[in-house]
């Protein structure tokens, strides 16, 4: 699956591919032998990434299909705003690794992955069963150069991060 192809990319494959690069994060974020710090930029910098891109480039569109649950969409963008207060409040952390750390830590965890669960039963699954593949492609396109321009921005770094939430 290389992204380097211009092959169309199916917007849900694509966010189901960042949901399991975030899993993979938390591991290494959670284990003493990773380099934390650098595993949690990278989380940042694709948290914000993603949730931004989804809530201005896939979520509306996915409002006006029929049979994709609009409050679940609703919620995903509630749910984003959860995550980003709980990646706020660890980047504010100081000492990576302390017991502060690692409490802030399992907050982010848990917002997100409830998030991730979500997202994967309610909207994408509405996604994938009533959305045509050529807009989903669309979706999929658009969804990429969002998620391209904030990456480029440096979007995971605190200030950016403190800006959305504070948004």
């Amino acid at each position: 699956m290389a992204a380097n192809k211009q092959e169309p990319q199916d917007v849900v494959a694509l966010i189901l591919k960042d949901h399991r690069t975030m899993e993979d994060l938390f591991r290494r974020m959670r284990s003493v032998e990773a380099d934390r710090a650098g595993a949690l930029a990278k989380f940042s910098a694709l948290l914000i990434a993603h949730g931004e891109a989804e809530e201005s480039e896939v979520y509306g569109a996915l409002k006006r299909f029929k049979d994709v649950d609009n409050e679940e969409v609703e919620h995903g963008t509630e749910e984003h705003a959860e995550g980003n207060e709980a990646l706020l409040a660890l980047l504010e952390v100081s000492e990576v690794g302390s017991d502060e750390w690692d409490t802030r830590l399992e907050d982010l965890v848990k917002a997100v992955s409830h998030h991730l669960d979500e997202e994967e039963r309610t909207i994408l699954n509405g996604a994938r069963e009533n959305v045509p593949d050529e807009r989903r492609a669309e979706l999929g396109a658009a969804f990429l150069r969002e998620r391209e321009r904030q990456l480029a921005a440096d979007c995971g770094r605190i200030e950016n991060v403190r800006a959305i939430v504070g948004g």
